[in-house]
């Protein structure tokens, strides 16, 4: 009734399962009898023009099924194509519809986004088309127009190490994503929880936390399998600092300490305060016991 598909899955002819694609370039089918491409929608001339161009009325193919915007975005990052105009066209009037798609399907969703190696150029054109915000609302409302905020600093530098480790095949999770998206909210809310209260650091960092993951995941359904590694990448962050005595050793061994290791880094490189920590536990984990002993005794508490 609504115009939205709920289930498509009729096998047909070939020209009505080309009918059925997203994308001309996604309508192109190989014959393995007699070597032949077959195009039913002139997509072989969309890719030579270098043109994301959908299949169908636009403005009806995305009301049928708004995660078809984010297709579009995600095939124009990964195959550098272009949004051809006519498909670009009803997008920001249409991104609000993501708010009416299952949590746990836009987690997928956005495993898609950001986990294939075009997280950065991904995160810019979600922006472009006003795409970012009905995903991540909280965050959204930290983007500046310049784009160039410490948090959004961070966040780029973040999606470009991501996009690095997907390029050298080094795993990637959800989990640091998801850590250094949100990053920024969790900052300005313990700010906020600290201004509002007498509250011990922990504490608004607890408060911070939590609900930054609760408004989260009302949009995306992100499985408590990582978002409890999230909150340990964000509680090392406090507890890196402190690292007298046998704590460093406790840290060091813990299971999400080279994660909160590499985002530590990534946050020094826009906080020059955090350069000398940094230095300190990339020194520590290449030394021996003794001059790990040397390094525990001369360490000292940092902000």
């Amino acid at each position: 009734d609504e115009g939205m598909l709920l289930r498509d899955n009729v096998y047909g002819t070939i020209e009505e399962d080309a009918e059925r694609r997203d994308f001309t370039v996604n309508a192109l089918y190989y014959c393995i009898k007699d070597f032949s491409l077959h195009d039913f929608h002139g997509g072989l001339d969309d890719l030579d023009a270098g043109l994301l161009e959908l299949i169908g009325d636009p403005e009806t193919r995305y009301r049928e099924d708004p995660v078809r915007m984010l297709r579009a975005i995600r095939f124009a990052a990964k195959l550098d194509l272009t949004i051809s105009p006519r498909s670009a066209a009803p997008i920001r009037e249409l991104a609000p519809l993501l708010q009416d798609i299952p949590p746990a399907r836009l987690f997928e969703e956005t495993l898609k986004l950001f986990q294939a190696g075009h997280a950065l150029k991904t995160y810019q054109l979600l922006r472009d088309y006003d795409l970012f915000a009905p995903l991540f609302p909280q965050v959204a409302t930290l983007l500046t127009r310049e784009g160039n905020s410490p948090f959004e600093r961070f966040l780029e530098l973040a999606l470009r190490n991501t996009d690095e480790r997907v390029a050298k095949d080094l795993p990637v999770t959800p989990a640091f994503f998801y850590a250094a998206l949100l990053w920024g909210v969790v900052e300005k809310r313990s700010r906020d929880f600290a201004n509002e209260s007498s509250l011990p650091p922990q504490d608004t960092l607890l408060l911070a936390m939590n609900e930054a993951i609760d408004q989260q995941i009302k949009t995306i359904a992100i499985p408590r399998r990582f978002t409890s590694d999230v909150r340990e990448i964000w509680l090392l962050q406090d507890r890196l600092p402190r690292r007298s005595g046998k704590r460093a050793e406790r840290l060091f061994t813990h299971p999400r300490f080279r994660a909160a290791f590499d985002f530590l880094e990534l946050r020094s490189r826009v906080d020059g305060r955090l350069k000398e920590l940094v230095q300190w536990w990339a020194d520590y984990q290449v030394a021996n016991a003794d001059q790990r002993g040397e390094l525990e005794s001369h360490s000292h508490h940092q902000p």
